[in-house]
Parts: structure tokens; sequence; C-alpha cells
């Protein structure tokens, strides 16, 4: 198994811990607010939802993960979804470690 599916994995762990936000606005409200520890974007969304999140993030010092496509987030999440943000610090330290 390799890092990617790792990856995947710890998404679907943490969805099922209730530890991720997922949807455009509520990733952008998390990131603002500080929930936001890791955000993951699809590599294939469209070039508003990519500039609006790479820019808050990057103004919130949020680190932006474009390791997947939007299959692949959401099949890792059980949900159509292009950006996914992990609100906790142990999944996110984690997932950190998988991606290096």
């Amino acid at each position: 198994m390799n890092n990617t599916e790792k990856l995947s994995n710890m998404l679907g762990l943490a969805q099922r811990a209730g530890k991720l936000i997922s949807g455009e606005e509520l990733v952008i409200k998390a990131v603002q607010s500080g929930q936001a520890r890791l955000v993951f974007l699809a590599n294939d969304a469209g070039s508003n939802v990519t500039k609006k999140t790479t820019d808050k993030c990057n103004y919130y010092n949020i680190e932006v993960s474009t390791v997947f496509n939007a299959l692949e987030l959401s099949m890792a999440i059980g949900k159509p979804r292009k950006t996914v943000a992990v609100v906790d610090a142990g999944f996110s330290k984690k997932m950190r470690t998988l991606m290096e």
C-alpha cells in the first residue's frame, strides 16, 4: 500500500471520526476561524475554487495539498467534494508525514 492510499484511508478515518469539514464554503470558514489544520484541494477543481481556497489558505498560513483529484477525494470521504479541511491536529500531523 503506497502513501497516497494510506492518505486516502486516513481521510476516510478522519471523516468517520468527525474531524473533517468538507465543501467549499465550510472549508473557507474553517480556514478563517482557525479550525483548519490542513486543506485538501482536488487538483482538477475549477479555477475559481482553486484560487479562492489557495488564497485563503496562504493568507492564514494553512498548508494546501493537491495530491488527489476530485474523484479520489470524493471516494476517500464518501461524498462528492473538491475541498476538504482536516480540523484535528493528530490527523493532520500524520497526514503530513505521509505526504513527505
